[in-house]
C-alpha cells in the first residue's frame, strides 16, 4: 500500500479502449482487463469461497495534476483507499479509489466503508454513472505500481482506470492486474 507522500499516477500513459488492441496483453489476462463490471464482483463470482478482499487503511493526500484532470475537479486533496483482491491469500489485483474532498462532503459514508468492497457497494446504488475505461502498462518502479508485490510483477503490470460519478460527485477507480491473474 502507498504512503501519503509518494507520487501516484503521473508516469502512466493512459490509452482509450480502442487502442488496447494495439498492445501485447497476455491471453489469460485480456478477458479480465477488458471485462465489464467491478473487478471485485467478477473475481468473487469466479472464485467463490476462495475469494478474499483486504481493505487497507485509507489515507489523505494532495491530488496531482493528472488525478485532478481525470476526475474533472478543482479539489486539492482526496481520500485514497486500496483493496487487495486475493485468491487463497495470494493477491491477484489491487484496486485504488480516489475520493476528492467534494465527493466526501456529498457522501461522507465513503470514509466509513471498512471491509466492504467499493466497486460492489457502488454496483448496488442508484445514480452511479461509470465512464469509459482507460488502460496503461505500468513499468516496474512506476509510481502507481508501488506497493504491488514486486516479485509478482517483474517488468511491470497492466492497469485500467475509470471515472465514476455518484449523483454528480466524481471518484476514480484504478485496478492493477498482477501477472498470473486467474491462474489458481
Amino acid at each position: 500500500m502507498m504512503s501519503a507522500t509518494e507520487p501516484r499516477a503521473a508516469a502512466a500513459q493512459w490509452l482509450p479502449a480502442e487502442r488496447l488492441g494495439e498492445c501485447r496483453v497476455e491471453a489469460g489476462l485480456r478477458p479480465w482487463l477488458i471485462g465489464k463490471g467491478p473487478l471485485c464482483e467478477r473475481l468473487r463470482e469466479h472464485l467463490g469461497s476462495r475469494f478474499e478482499l483486504r481493505a487497507g487503511e485509507p489515507w489523505t493526500a494532495v491530488l496531482d495534476v493528472d488525478e485532478r484532470r481525470h476526475l474533472g475537479t478543482g479539489d486539492g486533496a482526496a481520500l485514497y483507499r486500496e483493496e487487495a483482491l486475493c485468491c487463497e491469500g495470494r493477491t491477484w489485483a489491487l484496486v485504488r479509489a480516489i475520493l476528492p474532498d467534494s465527493t466526501l462532503a456529498a457522501h461522507p459514508w465513503f470514509a466509513e466503508l471498512g471491509e466492504a468492497g467499493l466497486g460492489e457497494t457502488l454496483a448496488g446504488l442508484s445514480g452511479v454513472v461509470r465512464g469509459k475505461y482507460e488502460y496503461a502498462w505500468l513499468p516496474e518502479g512506476s509510481p502507481l505500481a508501488r506497493g504491488t508485490p514486486s516479485e509478482r510483477a517483474p517488468g511491470g503490470l497492466w492497469a485500467r482506470r475509470c471515472r465514476v460519478c455518484l449523483r454528480g460527485a466524481p471518484l476514480a477507480l484504478y485496478e492493477m492486474f498482477l501477472p498470473g491473474l486467474g491462474q489458481a
